[in-house]
Protein backbone atom coordinates (compact mmCIF):
# COMPACT_ATOMS: atom_id res chain seq x y z
CA UNK A 1 0.00 0.00 0.00
CA UNK A 2 2.90 2.51 1.12
CA UNK A 3 4.32 1.06 -3.02
CA UNK A 4 0.93 2.89 -4.36
CA UNK A 5 1.10 6.09 -2.49
CA UNK A 6 4.30 7.14 -3.74
CA UNK A 7 3.13 6.53 -7.10
CA UNK A 8 -0.19 8.32 -6.63
CA UNK A 9 2.32 11.05 -4.85
CA UNK A 10 4.53 11.14 -8.06
CA UNK A 11 1.66 11.50 -10.27
CA UNK A 12 -0.05 14.38 -7.84
CA UNK A 13 3.29 16.46 -7.45
CA UNK A 14 4.18 16.11 -11.21
CA UNK A 15 0.77 17.73 -11.97
CA UNK A 16 1.47 20.37 -9.22
CA UNK A 17 4.84 21.23 -10.78
CA UNK A 18 3.31 20.59 -14.61
CA UNK A 19 0.34 23.36 -13.65
CA UNK A 20 2.38 25.50 -11.21
CA UNK A 21 6.27 26.07 -12.29
CA UNK A 22 6.23 24.80 -15.91
CA UNK A 23 3.94 27.68 -16.94
CA UNK A 24 6.70 30.06 -16.02
CA UNK A 25 8.90 28.37 -18.79
CA UNK A 26 5.95 28.23 -21.09
CA UNK A 27 6.02 28.86 -25.12
CA UNK A 28 2.92 31.00 -26.09
CA UNK A 29 1.04 29.06 -23.42
CA UNK A 30 2.36 25.15 -24.47
CA UNK A 31 4.36 23.49 -21.50
CA UNK A 32 5.98 20.15 -21.41
CA UNK A 33 3.92 17.50 -20.48
CA UNK A 34 4.81 15.78 -17.69
CA UNK A 35 1.87 13.51 -17.47
CA UNK A 36 2.34 12.14 -20.56
CA UNK A 37 6.45 11.50 -19.67
CA UNK A 38 5.59 9.61 -16.48
CA UNK A 39 2.99 7.86 -18.42
CA UNK A 40 5.70 6.78 -21.27
CA UNK A 41 8.59 5.91 -18.46
CA UNK A 42 6.51 3.99 -16.72
CA UNK A 43 4.97 1.91 -19.63
CA UNK A 44 8.75 1.20 -20.68
CA UNK A 45 9.54 0.26 -17.29
CA UNK A 46 6.86 -1.60 -16.22
CA UNK A 47 5.26 -2.95 -19.25
CA UNK A 48 1.66 -2.07 -21.01
CA UNK A 49 -0.97 -2.94 -18.06
CA UNK A 50 1.10 -0.83 -15.81
CA UNK A 51 1.48 1.85 -18.72
CA UNK A 52 -1.99 2.16 -19.49
CA UNK A 53 -3.11 2.10 -15.95
CA UNK A 54 -0.70 4.74 -14.88
CA UNK A 55 -1.97 7.15 -18.06
CA UNK A 56 -5.91 6.62 -17.16
CA UNK A 57 -4.53 7.92 -13.60
CA UNK A 58 -2.94 10.79 -14.86
CA UNK A 59 -5.26 11.83 -17.81
CA UNK A 60 -8.37 11.19 -15.27
CA UNK A 61 -6.41 13.88 -12.84
CA UNK A 62 -5.59 16.21 -15.68
CA UNK A 63 -9.21 15.69 -17.50
CA UNK A 64 -10.76 16.40 -13.77
CA UNK A 65 -8.73 19.41 -12.87
CA UNK A 66 -8.39 21.31 -16.62
CA UNK A 67 -12.37 21.88 -17.81
CA UNK A 68 -11.62 20.65 -21.03
CA UNK A 69 -13.35 17.89 -22.96
CA UNK A 70 -13.39 15.27 -20.82
CA UNK A 71 -11.63 12.31 -21.65
CA UNK A 72 -9.40 13.04 -24.44
CA UNK A 73 -6.13 13.10 -22.32
CA UNK A 74 -7.75 9.84 -20.52
CA UNK A 75 -8.01 8.14 -23.96
CA UNK A 76 -4.50 9.54 -25.09
CA UNK A 77 -2.62 8.74 -22.15
CA UNK A 78 -4.07 5.24 -22.00
CA UNK A 79 -3.16 4.63 -25.50
CA UNK A 80 0.43 5.87 -25.21
CA UNK A 81 1.09 3.81 -21.82
CA UNK A 82 -0.08 0.99 -24.09
CA UNK A 83 1.91 1.51 -27.26
CA UNK A 84 5.02 2.18 -25.43
CA UNK A 85 4.69 -0.77 -22.91
CA UNK A 86 4.29 -2.96 -25.88
CA UNK A 87 7.25 -1.60 -27.08
CA UNK A 88 9.26 -2.16 -23.92
CA UNK A 89 8.72 -6.16 -24.20
CA UNK A 90 11.85 -6.31 -26.88
CA UNK A 91 13.92 -3.28 -25.35
CA UNK A 92 16.28 -2.46 -22.53
CA UNK A 93 13.97 -0.88 -19.87
CA UNK A 94 16.91 0.54 -18.04
CA UNK A 95 17.88 2.48 -21.21
CA UNK A 96 17.79 5.91 -20.32
CA UNK A 97 18.15 7.24 -23.93
CA UNK A 98 14.97 5.70 -25.40
CA UNK A 99 12.36 7.59 -23.29
CA UNK A 100 13.98 10.99 -24.29
CA UNK A 101 13.81 9.74 -27.94
CA UNK A 102 10.43 8.32 -27.69
CA UNK A 103 9.26 11.20 -26.20
CA UNK A 104 8.34 13.07 -29.30
CA UNK A 105 6.54 9.83 -31.20
CA UNK A 106 4.50 10.08 -27.46
CA UNK A 107 3.92 14.12 -27.87
CA UNK A 108 2.72 13.49 -31.84
CA UNK A 109 0.23 10.52 -30.51
CA UNK A 110 -1.45 12.69 -27.74
CA UNK A 111 -1.89 15.80 -29.92
CA UNK A 112 -3.08 13.42 -33.08
CA UNK A 113 -5.77 12.06 -30.64
CA UNK A 114 -6.40 15.36 -29.24
CA UNK A 115 -6.54 16.97 -32.69
CA UNK A 116 -8.80 14.22 -34.16
CA UNK A 117 -11.48 14.34 -30.62
CA UNK A 118 -11.77 18.30 -31.37
CA UNK A 119 -11.95 17.38 -34.89
CA UNK A 120 -14.72 15.16 -34.68
CA UNK A 121 -16.77 17.55 -32.08
CA UNK A 122 -16.52 20.03 -34.83
CA UNK A 123 -14.01 22.33 -33.83
CA UNK A 124 -11.35 24.00 -36.75
CA UNK A 125 -8.13 23.24 -36.39
CA UNK A 126 -5.24 24.72 -39.09
CA UNK A 127 -2.60 21.77 -38.63
CA UNK A 128 -0.02 23.54 -39.88
CA UNK A 129 0.14 26.59 -37.55
CA UNK A 130 -0.41 24.17 -34.61
CA UNK A 131 2.53 22.41 -35.79
CA UNK A 132 4.79 25.44 -36.28
CA UNK A 133 3.76 27.25 -33.09
CA UNK A 134 2.77 24.63 -30.89
CA UNK A 135 3.87 21.55 -31.46
CA UNK A 136 7.78 21.96 -31.77
CA UNK A 137 8.02 24.39 -28.47
CA UNK A 138 6.24 21.95 -26.60
CA UNK A 139 8.56 18.51 -28.38
CA UNK A 140 11.72 20.98 -27.17
CA UNK A 141 10.81 20.59 -23.74
CA UNK A 142 9.94 16.96 -23.65
CA UNK A 143 13.17 16.17 -24.51
CA UNK A 144 14.56 18.18 -22.27
CA UNK A 145 12.52 16.94 -19.10
CA UNK A 146 12.70 13.54 -20.55
CA UNK A 147 15.71 12.40 -18.99
CA UNK A 148 15.42 13.43 -15.50
CA UNK A 149 11.37 12.32 -15.62
CA UNK A 150 12.54 8.90 -16.64
CA UNK A 151 15.73 8.71 -14.18
CA UNK A 152 12.83 9.80 -11.41
CA UNK A 153 10.43 7.06 -12.48
CA UNK A 154 13.35 4.45 -12.86
CA UNK A 155 14.38 5.28 -8.96
CA UNK A 156 10.80 4.80 -7.92
CA UNK A 157 10.63 1.16 -9.72
CA UNK A 158 14.00 0.50 -8.21
CA UNK A 159 12.62 1.43 -4.73
CA UNK A 160 9.45 -0.59 -5.54
CA UNK A 161 11.04 -3.84 -6.96
CA UNK A 162 13.11 -3.81 -3.62
CA UNK A 163 10.48 -3.03 -1.05
CA UNK A 164 8.44 -5.92 -2.67
CA UNK A 165 11.12 -8.84 -2.51
CA UNK A 166 11.23 -7.57 1.61
CA UNK A 167 7.72 -8.86 1.96
CA UNK A 168 7.68 -12.02 0.72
Amino acid sequence: MKIIGLWALLLVLSYSLQTSLLTFVSFDGFSANLMLLLTVSVAFLCGHEKGVCFGFMAGLLQDATTGGYFGTAIFSYMTAGFVFGKFSVNLFREQSLLPVISSIPALALHFAITIAFLFLLGRQIDVIKFLKFDFWPTAIMQVVLAYPVHRLVLSLNEFSKKDRRKKF
